[in-house]
């Protein structure tokens, strides 16, 4: 089996750059250490070479699909759900009272990220579950909570979230699921919901389906939306009793994720369909927004994971690829010469650096926004977890979107390495290629991730959270400065920092004459603005972290792996950072040509 995740790498994260060892002083990780973080890892890797990776290519080419009123997806589901519950990955982060390991979301995610490496459509699954649970935990009651979490937290049952229909889209104003209150305090659902992600399949006898409903008589709009726990099946303390009436109308087949079956769900179409409140009444989208946060830091990592495999998989093709010969100084080839293995060639060094760079800044991101997380909860003081979360709010749209969009083009690259081969099923690329296209949708799209970013992230709380980011960015530069070699490129970073604070403000200028659309008119091209910035400055933290250890003589790794990392951050600078300059001018562009306007053509 080649390799599809770098163990070294993703320690190095986790050990060195954000230092997890530090989580350990805090009261609700004190009782791990560096050690049993490494374990937890090594053991998962172990896991994900035996259960997961074998079958990555077998989901894709026998995919989930509906037959006779239910999903069929691939036995190894099985697997996946009965030892996500047994070894406690599904509560990996809950709460002991809860049932769970109370383990830092850092290591979670690297977790996720080697399990994601392995087969990023069979964990999906358990995560979903994950999720819904921890709604459950956070906002039900005491009774929900037993009623549903031990079996949920063990993978006999499964669980999804239930935002979107057909007439409405991303458009949850729209909704119009309907919830009537029954005698017993329970409510009555009827409507449909679609692309539910593992909304059924036969491997969990139970599914609890976290649905957006209005309650009657409830405001019109987002006010009035609430959030209801659904099962599938109805049930008592020993077994499942009588359906609920949630039935499965079909299934989407899709471009990529083949294994991973996405559903078309009916509430209440015969017979009805019981849902039990969780929080309050009219906060359902807020209570939702919690797992949805959590689901885009997923979506991230998932991102980041297939960008990773596919540089892998390019990177072993090109070392065993022979084909033409190096061009000499004097411009000729010798055709005498054996020919030359292609990563010897320049253009197919770019696009592997630009894979490695790509793959490696989103991870460290995504891990970033993880160790923001378990700061935010475990801090011993309300300011630093205040300072924490404000900076995870910031940079949760930015860690789902970079993965998304530019891992895909991280992974066209690797399809260019491979050539025609790279177009065939017979190597991994192509799978890939198809698998990651769906996160710059998951969870909504990029232009609504953009929309979130330049709308409420970077005005939130007048700024704060900006202005707490630029401090991240300046503890960097001053550590990154004190290397001859790192300050042409820390000053760099210097530069594109001042200049993202200068932009922002000259785009709130419109904001602040009442021109709300055109500030936000071109909110995708900032998200690619500020994206690159902000993964320029994990690299440069990278670049930092590799260089002291070479110079303090740090053993856990080879001289070559952190000249490696270095040179990576250059390539990133060189070829990637430089492109703000183009994008800076696009933003501040006098003139709006995507906007309607009265009285003027519109050329679409």
């Amino acid at each position: 089996m080649s390799d599809y995740v770098n163990m070294n790498t993703l320690k190095f994260l986790v050990k060195d750059v954000f230092d997890a060892k530090k989580l350990c002083e805090l009261k609700r990780f004190s009782d791990y250490d560096m050690d049993s973080f490494e374990i937890l890892m090594d053991s998962n890797k172990s896991f994900s070479d035996k259960y997961l990776k074998p079958f990555q290519k077998e989901m894709d080419q026998n995919p989930a699909h509906y037959k006779d009123g239910k999903i069929i997806v691939h036995p190894s589901v099985e697997k996946v759900m009965r030892s996500a519950g047994e070894n406690g990955s599904i509560g990996a982060t809950f709460d002991y009272d809860d049932g769970g390991m109370q383990l830092p979301h850092l290591i979670h995610q690297a977790n996720g990220h080697i399990a994601g490496c392995a087969n990023n459509g069979a964990i999906g699954y358990p995560g979903l579950t994950e999720g819904a649970a921890n709604l459950i935990v956070t906002f039900g009651t005491d009774n929900l909570k037993k009623k549903f979490i031990p079996k949920m937290l063990n993978g006999d049952w499964g669980g999804t979230m239930c935002l979107t229909e057909p007439q409405a889209g991303s458009s949850l104003s729209d909704i119009v699921t309907s919830a009537s209150k029954l005698n017993d305090g329970s409510f009555s659902i009827k409507g449909d919901k679609i692309f539910i992600s593992g909304g059924d399949h036969e491997y969990c006898e139970n599914f609890i389906h976290l649905v957006l409903a209005r309650i009657e008589g409830a405001p019109k709009g987002t006010k009035g939306i609430s959030l209801f726990a659904v099962p599938k099946n109805n049930f008592n303390s020993e077994k499942i009793t009588e359906s609920n009436n949630v039935t499965t109308i079909a299934d989407f087949q899709k471009l990529g994720e083949k294994g991973f079956c996405t559903t078309h769900l009916a509430f209440g179409e015969k017979g009805i369909s019981k849902g039990w409140l969780v929080g309050e009444k009219n906060k359902g989208l807020s209570h939702m927004f919690q797992m949805m946060n959590g689901a885009r830091i997923d979506v991230g990592m998932k991102g980041a994971s297939l960008s990773t495999s596919a540089y892998l998989s390019s990177l072993e093709y090109a070392m065993n690829r022979p084909q033409g010969r190096r061009i000499k100084g004097s411009g000729n080839k010798d055709i005498q010469e054996n020919q030359a293995l292609i990563t010897e060639h320049p253009d197919v060094r770019r696009m592997l650096l630009f894979q490695e760079s790509i793959s490696e800044g989103a991870l460290s991101l995504v891990l970033q926004c993880s160790l923001y997380h378990d700061l935010s909860n475990a801090s011993d003081d309300d300011v630093s977890k205040e300072k924490y979360h404000n900076l995870l709010e910031l940079l949760t749209p930015i860690a789902k979107t970079f993965p998304a969009e530019k891992g895909l083009e991280s992974i066209s690259n690797g399809l260019q390495v491979l050539g025609g081969y790279g177009f065939c099923t017979d190597y991994d690329l192509e799978q890939y290629y198809r698998d990651i296209r769906i996160m710059s949708i998951y969870e909504g799209t990029t232009g609504i991730q953009s929309l979130d970013l330049m709308g409420r992230k970077i005005v939130m709380k007048n700024g704060a959270a900006m202005k707490l980011l630029i401090e991240e960015f300046k503890d960097t530069i001053e550590s990154a400065i004190a290397y001859d070699e790192l300050k042409p490129y820390a000053e760099h970073f210097k530069t594109n920092s001042k200049e993202l604070g200068d932009v922002i403000m000259k785009l709130l200028e419109y904001a602040l004459k009442g021109d709300h659309e055109r500030y936000i008119s071109d909110a995708t091209i900032f998200m690619e603005y500020m994206s690159n910035i902000v993964v320029a400055w994990q690299w440069l933290k990278m670049a930092t972290v590799a260089k002291t250890s070479l110079v303090t003589g740090n053993n856990n790794y080879s001289k070559e792996f952190f000249e490696k990392k270095i040179h990576t951050m250059k390539f990133y600078f060189k070829y990637e950072l430089s492109r703000t300059s183009g994008i800076k001018n696009i933003l501040l562009h006098p003139e709006s040509l995507t906007i309607i306007e009265k009285e003027k053509k519109v050329f679409i």
